[in-house]
């Protein structure tokens, strides 16, 4: 317990993120002053938001600087604690960043707090379907998307961490009918058969918007978006009257070098009397503890399913970040240390 590796933005990125925009160093693990803790982190997290925080513009969280530790998710164990509200050994979750050991302050910050993992809860579970992700789907389906039964509910993203949740979510809550979209015949799989979806488009192989108008002859009542760009065009145009369209992420445009002029069918929004509304997780961390309870009954009643793509090593960390970018994980993207 000497070096502490970690992986630090080197560059910001031109376009597509790549793995020489970060670069791996080492350094003696450091020592909890007052108040602190020493982490040994177990899983890193990885979501799309992280691509926009490389990004040197104003956003709702700082930019992560260059020379700095990338700033994610993770859970981990107490090494060492000079904080009364920890002691070695218990499991925390919080903003530690790529690296294997943490020095952290017990006491809230940009990101929220450290919180202690439950005893009895996986702690991968802290980062996916009780996480961050899961709170997002959880407050953006229930507070903004006011999901309700009867409703015909579209999800993007839906084999993502977030999407998969959002999925289910409004299935568990009464919608008459779920469809999510995905890429690739082995997601739009897991979403039928175990996201309980009442189908799935595969928009890698699949006219979107004709399968739209298949689904939802009379429209879909609530659009959960992760994705933008050309699947936000087809939904609008197969909106119902009055509908609700959740704007919750935008991955089709985070690597984009020049930004689109936005979506071609906006007027729909006017035509059909649409109410689209954007969010982001950090104004509900104040009911985290709802989320997590709800989405924690959930998944010990069965009603809750959620998939895990678990990589592995310190070495892996740019390269599973990627593994977003290019669609190849199936739920919450970690890595295993």
């Amino acid at each position: 317990m000497t070096t502490n590796g970690q992986w630090r933005l080197k560059s910001r990125p031109d376009g597509m993120v790549k793995e020489s925009d970060f670069e791996y160093v080492e350094e003696p693990v450091g020592s909890p002053g007052d108040g602190q803790i020493l982490v040994r982190n177990l899983y890193l997290a990885f979501e799309p938001a992280m691509r926009g925080w490389l990004n040197d513009v104003k956003s709702y969280v700082p930019p992560v600087q260059i020379g700095e530790v990338m700033r994610a998710s993770t859970v981990g164990e107490v090494v060492e604690s000079k904080h009364a509200g920890f002691a070695a050994g218990d499991i925390v979750s919080g903003m530690l960043g790529w690296q294997q050991y943490a020095v952290a302050d017990g006491e809230p910050g940009m990101m929220g707090r450290l919180t202690k993992v439950p005893e009895g809860v996986p702690p991968q579970l802290v980062l996916s379907a009780l996480g961050g992700t899961g709170m997002t789907a959880y407050f953006g389906m229930l507070d903004v998307g006011e999901v309700k039964a009867g409703d015909t509910v579209l999800v993007s993203g839906a084999a993502g961490a977030t999407g998969s949740v959002a999925a289910q979510i409004a299935r568990i809550k009464g919608a008459a009918k779920v469809v999510g979209i995905a890429g690739g015949p082995e997601k739009c799989a897991w979403l039928r058969d175990e996201a309980g979806c009442d189908e799935a488009i595969d928009y890698r192989n699949e006219d979107v918007g004709k399968r739209l108008r298949q689904e939802f002859p009379k429209g879909v009542d609530l659009f959960f978006d992760n994705v933008g760009g050309d699947i936000l065009d087809a939904a609008l145009l197969n909106m119902a009257q009055n509908g609700r369209v959740v704007i919750c992420g935008g991955i089709s445009q985070y690597n984009e070098k020049e930004l689109p002029s936005g979506p071609r069918n906006y007027m729909q929004i006017v035509i059909r009397r649409l109410t689209v509304k954007g969010f982001i997780l950090v104004d509900y961390f104040h009911r985290a503890g709802e989320a997590m309870g709800e989405l924690g009954q959930w998944v010990a009643e069965g009603k809750l399913n959620h998939a895990e793509d678990i990589q592995e090593g310190i070495e892996n960390t740019p390269k599973t970040f990627l593994r977003l970018f290019s669609g190849k994980n199936l739920g919450k993207q970690l890595l295993k240390l």
